[in-house]
């Protein structure tokens, strides 16, 4: 899949940015993403009263993806109340990285850049590997004595 509709996205994000809960502070995220089965998906901020769980758009955007049968992110855009592209903050990029392709394409405010170059070495189930085959070991070796 080569061909991006950036505004199609940004127009997605945009409209998804409209639906944000936001009555604290103020501040409308939408969120729209290709996926690599050609959908598009979008998500929204939505705050809580603690503010500690609020939600970020792209945590909408995840979750989207998986009630609407899965799979990997291609490309990806969120903006602001004014149609501003904005940048995910470090914990949404962790959260895009497990669900990207790799080389995702996001378009930042700086560009169209990939994940890796947003998150240069980010942390994912690549890591867990050695440990899940250290557990898979012990587990087959049975109960220690």
């Amino acid at each position: 899949m080569t061909d991006i509709d950036w505004d199609e996205l940004r127009g997605a994000a945009a409209e998804a940015m409209r639906n944000a809960y936001v009555p604290y502070s103020r501040y409308k995220v939408g969120a729209a993403a290709l996926v690599s089965d050609g959908r598009v998906i979008r998500g929204c901020n939505v705050e809580n009263a603690s503010y500690g769980l609020t939600l970020c758009a792209e945590c909408g955007l995840v979750s989207e993806l998986h009630m609407s049968g899965g799979g990997q992110l291609v490309a990806f855009v969120c903006v602001n109340a004014d149609g501003e592209i904005i940048m995910p903050c470090g914990r949404c990029r962790q959260l895009l990285f497990e669900h990207a392709l790799p080389g995702m394409l996001l378009w930042t405010v700086s560009g169209i850049r990939t994940i890796d170059e947003v998150l240069p070495d980010a942390f994912g189930p690549r890591d867990l590997e050695p440990f899940d085959k250290l557990r898979d070991q012990r587990q087959a070796q049975g109960p220690a004595r």
